[in-house]
Formats: C-alpha cells, sequence, structure tokens
C-alpha cells in the first residue's frame, strides 16, 4: 500500500476499500493518537524545548507520560531530540519537517471540536 491514496467515492463503498481505510486510520492513531501526543506537537510549534519547559507547558502531563509519549514521537519522526554537549547535559526537543505534514490534520480536529462543542451546548 505504499504511497495509495485512500479515496472512497461513492456513498457505499466496498468491503476492500472500507478494510484499506481502516488499516490507514489504524496507522494514524497509533501515530498521533490519545490525549498527550497532538500537544506535545503544538507545544513545540514555538521551538525548540527542554523537558521542564515542555511538561510546564502542557497542563496535566506527568514526567513520566511525557517521557513516554516524546519516545514514540520521535520513533515515528514527528519531533528530534538534540543532545548538547555541556555540564550538565541539555537536551531539546524539536519538531522535524515531516511533523509539518501534520498541520492539516491539527487544523481539521480543531475545527472538528469547536462545532462539536457548540453542538453539545446546543443540546444542553
Amino acid at each position: 500500500m505504499k504511497n495509495q491514496q485512500i479515496l472512497i467515492d461513492t456513498d457505499t463503498p466496498t468491503t476492500s476499500e472500507c478494510t484499506t481505510y481502516s488499516s490507514a486510520m489504524d496507522d494514524a492513531l497509533y501515530a498521533i493518537g490519545g490525549k498527550w501526543k497532538l500537544r506535545v506537537i503544538t507545544a513545540l510549534l514555538d521551538g525548540a524545548r527542554r523537558f521542564n519547559e515542555l511538561q510546564r507547558s502542557i497542563k496535566g502531563i506527568s514526567a513520566t507520560v511525557l517521557s513516554h509519549e516524546l519516545k514514540e514521537l520521535e520513533l515515528n519522526g514527528f519531533i528530534k531530540r538534540i543532545v548538547y554537549d555541556t555540564t550538565p547535559v541539555q537536551i531539546e526537543y524539536q519538531l522535524t519537517e515531516y511533523s509539518h505534514t501534520l498541520k492539516d490534520v491539527v487544523v481539521a480536529l480543531s475545527k472538528w471540536g469547536v462545532m462539536h462543542r457548540e453542538t453539545i451546548r446546543k443540546r444542553g
């Protein structure tokens, strides 16, 4: 499925299209899903940050969870860890060029979130 576009052109997709679409969504959710990954990415939009700076900028995230999320984001190519040869050792995290491929996803999720919040408020 390398470089295959996911296109469902009809109102009733085939079983094969659904399987392909579902598999691609699984891959995406594995890479950026969960409560914290996109928050970490957006916290790095202003530039590189050290661990404690990053933790302070993301309300409610524990050090253990942040450490885990940073490792996963690095494995998936969204951030890079920069180690400076200083005493003590200084480590910063910054976004990679690849992370910018998420721009449309983040914008779409944000717009949908605003719409959803308004929909729920109107019901209440």
